[in-house]
């Protein structure tokens, strides 16, 4: 694992036992264009400004969540899917020389983060034919590597859909965050989730995580019909839950927003006042899910 994770991990050898390990969460829609991405790098930086250790996977073959960290995996590089596959024993033909400390990439935001590249679109292929649980690789490579006992918190931004990758994300996971806009599309996307997370709990081969908040964003509130969606899929949430779920204020679609995301700066990049409601409300997130991993085992 190399030499950064062995003296890390006994920097922390007498602290394993009294501090929790990493909360893992994910942000999750399987609809695009939700602005999920850009949740979960902002997300991520404000639990990293409150002094968390904080590493970012990014699991989406798009890589979005790498290029806001300004981070590109060029060709003859190792990205996330080249230390997964060499953490499985059966796929030994296609190991790589990948160190996952010489993978993880430190940046300018206080977080860490593993980086995507387009290798990772053929991970279901490479993976197809092993005899051990598929849906855990994910879950099993934090665990073996450490990495969990290094951060307080594991951020994972997943590819909008619902396949082996996600499922991994969804094994490997504590808590969930969803972000969707506020129309029907993302309604049924919502319960696709929902039906995927039964499917997990089926398997049994492990815990499901627990949906910490939906987050409506890129909300136009000078839309009447978007805020009447946005009723009725609360409403469609209270009765799937019992009245027992979390939603954020919404994220209007701002400037502010579209801004950073183009300049691959976070919000909290920014002195200006009127990018203020944008950070509270990344500090929400952020608090959400500070208390949550307080409460979970």
């Amino acid at each position: 694992m190399g030499i950064f994770f062995n003296s890390r991990k006994k920097d922390h050898e007498n602290q394993s036992s009294e501090k929790d390990r990493a909360k893992v969460i994910s942000f999750l829609n399987q609809k695009g264009g939700v602005g999920k991405t850009t949740m979960c790098f902002n997300a991520a930086v404000a639990l990293a400004r409150k002094g968390h250790r904080v590493l970012c996977i990014d699991m989406d073959p798009q890589a979005n969540l790498s290029l806001l960290f300004n981070t590109e995996v060029r060709e003859e590089e190792f990205s996330i899917y080249h230390l997964l596959i060499n953490s499985v024993r059966e796929l030994k033909a296609l190991h790589s020389s990948a160190l996952t400390s010489e993978v993880i990439t430190s940046t300018n935001t206080g977080v860490d983060l593993l980086p995507s590249s387009q290798d990772l679109s053929g991970f279901e292929l490479s993976v197809s034919g092993i005899s051990g649980s598929r849906p855990l690789i994910l879950k099993k490579f934090i665990e073996k590597s450490g990495l969990d006992e290094i951060y307080d918190f594991i951020i994972i931004d997943c590819p909008p859909t619902l396949g082996l990758l996600v499922v991994n994300t969804l094994c490997a996971s504590g808590g969930v965050m969803v972000p969707f806009r506020p129309d029907e599309f993302s309604r049924k996307g919502l319960y696709h989730l929902y039906d995927v997370l039964d499917d997990i709990e089926d398997m049994g081969v492990t815990q499901i995580p627990e949906v910490l908040a939906h987050i409506p964003n890129l909300v136009d509130a000078r839309r009447k019909q978007e805020m009447m969606d946005l009723e009725v899929i609360k409403e469609h949430l209270s009765e799937e839950w019992d009245g027992d779920f979390k939603m954020v204020s919404p994220f209007f679609n701002r400037s502010q927003l579209v801004k950073s995301q183009s300049q691959r700066k976070s919000v909290f990049d920014y002195q200006s006042k009127e990018f203020t409601p944008l950070q509270n409300q990344f500090n929400e997130l952020a608090t959400i899910m500070k208390e949550w991993s307080h409460g979970a085992s």
